[in-house]
């Protein structure tokens, strides 16, 4: 296998004129599709299957925040797992291990099981999601790092538009035995391969420079990765700052998502509520890609005021829509800055701390951002079924956007990378 690996590593160096990094964006594009659309969306979908077929809604109804929170604490692991060893074969190996959980799907007819199942699933799924995607492709680019993040995370909507209605289908059709066989055989192809065969732990893995800048004259070295230690980054009020802001913002834009479609059904009928979806998504994908560009020419830290003051108004569009006009615009609205949002994360902690412990210090972050999106959708619940309806729910989760502009906005200054002691 590792001989194999190689001989496509060095195919794909030797195409004229592409550097490296872009075939390791579209790896993580292929796994960020493949992860989000099997693991992230699908879970709803099976949640609903298992309703259906075994299970009293009340239940499962706390088997996702299982997920949300085990993903989110495997991610420090992961962060520091892909520091030691190559990344890719913790990619693959979370990926092998994840499709075999997959597997066994089929077999739960115990409530133990099923909250088993999803919390054994969100270790692995943290494994080969975000915190190794971001930082591979960080490692990569500096220059062009929004860019080529914007690339590879538009993966995450792709799986939702493709991947999800796939395993919905088979769900539907095949019964749930069935269907965890299909889903781990595509879980497995969408991950592993593209782990082993051309993901690359850096360019100097490889004898490349970082956005693939000209060799170094001869008898000259490239440093260690810039940036603070971890110790260090988390102690900043910037790191704070992006935290608790991000809490508030994952909680508004998960809580959101999960109740648009009911919320389209409810106001019209379900069937714009499935195009409403599909809008949002595709707006998600186009607002990402504009965003990478744009962040090639405006500061970061007013591009990410400018898109939670955006969220914060298009939940509250949300709030008041009503007729098929004005909910397809505020789909469009708050879709525009969904994948933004999710993107800037990883790009601001990049920007103010560098790589030295880049991945250990976006996994801290990522795992307090946990809490608001398991907590999203109960709250949008919850203040839904006290004061009756989707206007003040989504007032909620607008006023939420609010705290996280307000918190990022006293952050402080998104400071460079800068060598530093422990």
């Amino acid at each position: 296998m590792s001989q194999s690996s190689s001989l496509v590593g060095r195919t794909l160096t030797q195409l004229r004129g592409v550097y490296y990094g872009w075939w390791v964006v579209a790896a993580v594009f292929v796994t960020m599709a493949t992860t989000a659309g099997i693991g992230f969306y699908n879970l709803s979908v099976l949640l609903g299957a298992f309703s259906e077929e075994r299970f009293d809604v009340s239940e499962v109804s706390g088997a996702t925040a299982t997920f949300f929170l085990a993903s989110g604490f495997a991610g420090m692991a992961v962060g520091r797992l892909i520091e030691i060893y190559d990344a890719r074969y913790v990619v693959a190996i979370s990926g092998a291990l994840g499709a075999l959980v997959f597997a066994f799907v089929g077999s739960i007819t115990e409530v133990w099981q099923l909250y088993f199942f999803y919390a054994l699933f969100g270790v692995l799924y943290a494994g080969c999601a975000l915190v190794p995607a971001t930082t591979l492709v960080a490692r990569w680019f500096a220059r062009r790092r929004a860019v080529a993040l914007s690339m590879a995370s538009t993966g995450l909507s792709v799986g939702g538009i493709v991947f999800a209605p796939v395993s919905a289908w088979i769900i539907q059709t095949q019964g749930l035995e069935i269907a965890g066989h299909w889903l781990a055989i595509m879980f497995f192809v969408g991950v592993v391969p593209a782990a082993l065969f051309v993901m690359r732990p850096s360019p100097q893995s490889m004898g490349l420079r970082i956005d693939g800048d000209p060799p170094l004259a001869d008898g000259e070295q490239d440093g260690p990765p810039d940036g603070v230690s971890m110790a260090v980054a988390v102690r900043s009020r910037f790191f704070i700052g992006v935290t608790a802001a991000y809490v508030f913002a994952m909680m508004a834009q998960v809580g959101a998502l999960s109740h648009q479609f009911r919320l389209v059904t409810v106001r019209e009928d379900a069937a714009l509520a499935a195009i409403a979806v599909s809008v949002l998504a595709a707006s998600s994908i186009v607002g990402r890609l504009l965003g990478g560009f744009a962040l090639t020419r405006l500061p970061i830290r007013t591009f990410t005021l400018t898109f939670m003051a955006m969220q914060a108004v298009g939940l509250t569009a949300f709030a008041f829509a009503d007729g098929v006009v004005a909910l397809m615009a505020a789909s469009v609205l708050f879709g525009v800055t969904v994948g933004n949002i999710l993107m800037l994360q990883p790009l601001l902690l990049g920007e103010a701390f560098g790589l030295r412990d880049y991945g250990r210090i976006f996994a801290l972050s990522q795992m307090f951002g946990t809490v608001g999106v398991a907590a999203g959708p109960a709250l949008v619940g919850v203040v839904y079924d006290l004061a009756g309806g989707y206007s003040p729910a989504y007032l909620a989760v607008a006023a939420a956007s609010v705290v996280a502009l307000t918190i990022f906005a006293v952050s402080g200054a998104v400071r460079q990378p800068t060598p530093q002691a422990d």
